[in-house]
């Protein structure tokens, strides 16, 4: 993942109209290269700290999509129109609802009256 990374990043960031030096790169892609070592360096145990975490929470979060997924699967499919809904508020005590919005009235138009 670090070298894709890398690379990623790399071809983002070098410039293409620059002075070629005798490497083969030019001075503002040798430049942008060793930044992005240098940014590495600095980033790969905050990365390793962010991977170890990831195996940590991975099973917690295929047990909670194993046991929430069939009831929120079925919500869903309840619910034709989410826009007709306020956002969720959770009370005091824990519970969350979610209200309905108020129905707009139809907009009602006079009748077209003609005089004769």
């Amino acid at each position: 993942m670090k070298h894709a990374l890398l690379i990623l990043t790399l071809s983002l960031a070098t410039p293409a109209m620059a002075e070629e030096d005798t490497g083969g790169l030019s001075l503002m892609e040798r430049g942008a290269q060793m930044l992005m070592e240098g940014l590495l360096r600095e980033m790969e145990p905050a990365l390793d700290d962010l991977q170890g975490m990831a195996q940590n929470i991975g099973p917690a979060l295929q047990d909670f999509a194993a046991h929430m997924g069939p009831a929120l699967r079925d919500l869903l499919n309840e619910v034709e129109d989410w826009s007709v809904y306020h956002p969720p508020e959770i009370l005091e005590n824990g519970d969350i609802i979610i209200r309905r919005k108020p129905q707009a009235e139809p907009e009602q138009t006079p009748d077209a009256q003609i005089d004769i």
